[in-house]
Formats: C-alpha cells, sequence, structure tokens
C-alpha cells in the first residue's frame, strides 16, 4: 500500500503544479492584456496631445516643426479630396452647415434640418 500512497502524494503535488501554474498563466495574460490597454491609453494621449499642438502651431511660419505642419496639411487636403471623391461616387455630398454626409438630392439635412439649398457639382 505504500506505494499507492507515494504515486497520490505525487500524483496530488503534481497537480497543484499544474493548478497554480495556470493561474500563473492566467494571471499573466490578464496583466498583459492590461499593459496593452494603458498602452494604447497612452498613444491615445499621445496623440491628442500632438494634435493641439498642431492646431495651436499650424500657421506659424518659422517653428521647428514646420515642415511636418506642413506634410500633415499637405495630407490633410489630399485626405479631404479624397473623401470628396468617394462622395461624389456614392452620389452624396456634405452637408454645407453641419458637414454631415447628405445625398446630392437630398433637400434638408437629416442630421441639422439645415436647407440645402447649394447646387452641388456633377
Amino acid at each position: 500500500m505504500d506505494i499507492f500512497d507515494k504515486i497520490g502524494v505525487t500524483l496530488a503535488s503534481a497537480g497543484k503544479d499544474v493548478t497554480q501554474k495556470a493561474k500563473d498563466v492566467s494571471e499573466v495574460a490578464k496583466l498583459k492584456i492590461d499593459i496593452r490597454s494603458k498602452e494604447d491609453f497612452v498613444e491615445k494621449q499621445y496623440a491628442a496631445l500632438g494634435k493641439r499642438y498642431y492646431e495651436k502651431y499650424k500657421d506659424e511660419k518659422d517653428h521647428e516643426e514646420a515642415e511636418q505642419f506642413f506634410l500633415i496639411s499637405e495630407a490633410l487636403e489630399e485626405i479631404e479630396r479624397m473623401q470628396a471623391g468617394v462622395m461624389k461616387i456614392q452620389g452624396a455630398a456634405k452637408c454645407p452647415s453641419c458637414g454631415t454626409k447628405v445625398a446630392e438630392t437630398a433637400s434638408f439635412c437629416s442630421n441639422c434640418g439645415a436647407k440645402i439649398d447649394v447646387m452641388f457639382e456633377e
């Protein structure tokens, strides 16, 4: 019987080790998810800070980041042109009042109710 007792103790010990390792793996996974969440939060804060900085200084020509500001402005203009192209293909345009996407045939904006009397380009 002594051998069965030893096997039982060994199995119980191995089971405890496996359970502890599973808990450790689970805890590490949770911590990694929490870390990634905080890193994402910090990245968003950096982006918001950078955007505010850009908005504040974008019109200054003698700024040390003037080249980056120019490149950002140029990219934003290109994005606007591409978005206008998408809207034209979709038969839509922006409301002149609130900027919401409206059908070219709309008489009023469905978002703000503004009268759409501007002739959209064909």
